[in-house]
């Protein structure tokens, strides 16, 4: 079995606690262990992939150090009401007690009516690396706008952001769709919105925010060329925007490279719906990909 680099970080996994299984139980989105989404096929959950000592094994064999976990976004709990997103995010939030010492979590907080002050609190918490947003938040610069107080937020406490795909649109013919279809087009399309918003208005409202688009932001800054043929420009590569590699391999990451350079690439795997791959790209980029750059997102190390 092939082995990352010393120090690897690993900057998105999913885990569900028992604790957040049972909220989602409750609010009729896991049924038995059948995930039922208004926008997806059913998926069936392996409740063996969240067993936290499996995961851990498993991340050690291949020479991960460091891994952290995103709540699922795709389920759409940070947009319930009040009442009801204070309840599931509690029991995401309590699961970072329970993690092992190689492994950080993600916060996450209700975007109806958002508690800054809990979440200030949450990003305080021991594990806890910085604040996960769906891509459905900042879709376009007026809702980026909308967030921007929420954002400002994990500025303050000097830690990223990730930005990750949101529910998938519902519609009747969901649950006949291959269990593929929302990662390759809901999910890619709402990352682009929100790479093109935070390209049009993100830097001026936040200067100092780290900001990490998984999935590489579902390829936006590879449409840079259709860009400047409809009158935009991309400009200047900025420093604090992170790419995450998960699904992608050597073509789209050199791809991306071309144009971003190689700094902003950090690696994700999205365990267990991927793998961790290495794209085979040389030492020097393996280094860059697993360990120096996820290290600069979460701490903010200089260049």
């Amino acid at each position: 079995m092939k082995r990352f680099p010393s120090k690897s970080i690993d900057l998105h996994q999913h885990w569900w606690s028992g604790a957040l299984r049972e909220e989602l139980s409750r609010l009729d989105l896991l049924r038995g262990t059948t995930l039922r989404l208004a926008g997806e096929p059913p998926y069936e959950l392996d409740l063996a992939d969240h067993d936290l000592q499996r995961r851990r094994a498993a991340d050690a064999a291949e020479g991960v150090d460091l891994s952290l976990y995103s709540l699922s976004s795709p389920l759409g709990l940070e947009s319930l009401e009040p009442a009801a997103a204070g309840a599931v995010l509690a029991a995401w939030h309590d699961g970072a007690a329970d993690l092992p010492e190689e492994s950080g979590l993600w916060a996450a907080v209700g975007l109806v009516e958002p508690d800054l002050e809990r979440l200030a609190a949450d990003l305080r918490r021991p594990r806890v690396v910085g604040l996960q947003v769906p891509a459905t938040a900042l879709g376009t610069p007026a809702a980026l706008e909308v967030l921007a107080p929420v954002l400002a937020v994990a500025e303050s406490a000097d830690v990223p952001v990730l930005v990750h795909p949101g529910p998938a649109a519902a519609h009747a013919e969901a649950a006949d769709l291959p269990a593929w279809w929302p990662a390759l087009t809901d999910y890619v399309a709402q990352l682009q919105a929100a790479w093109f918003a935070w390209h049009v208005a993100g830097r001026p409202l936040l200067p100092r925010l780290r900001l990490c688009f998984v999935a590489l932001a579902g390829l936006a800054p590879l449409l840079h060329e259709r860009l400047d043929q409809r009158g935009g420009r991309l400009g200047a590569i900025d420093p604090g925007v992170f790419y995450e590699t998960s699904s992608f391999g050597p073509r789209a990451i050199d791809s991306l490279v071309r144009v971003v350079g190689v700094d902003p690439l950090v690696h994700g795997s999205d365990r267990p719906y991927a793998r961790p791959t290495d794209p085979g790209l040389g030492e020097a980029f393996a280094h860059a990909l697993f360990v120096a750059n996820p290290a600069r997102l979460l701490r903010g190390v200089a260049r």
